[in-house]
């Protein structure tokens, strides 16, 4: 299998599009389906046995909330 080249890129949403993403991805986890996403012009095919994380971070000043999703590529 050939070798994915390294990437971590963050992207943002307009609140209309985050949450119709997040209902997409609810609905495929609900379903037990995969769940197709484009980022950054890279289309990323999430298996239905992947694993959901919330993680919370915080600093002086700022919090953060990130959902994860992971999964080991076959």
């Amino acid at each position: 299998m050939p070798t994915k080249a390294e990437r971590d890129v963050e992207k943002g949403y307009s609140k209309a599009d985050f949450v119709a993403k997040l209902r997409r991805l609810a609905d495929s986890i609900e379903n037990g389906d995969r769940f197709d996403i484009q980022i950054a012009g890279e289309r990323i095919y999430v298996p239905a046995r992947a694993e959901f994380t919330i993680e919370h971070e915080r600093s002086d000043d700022e919090e953060e909330i990130e959902f994860q999703i992971k999964w080991k590529r076959e």
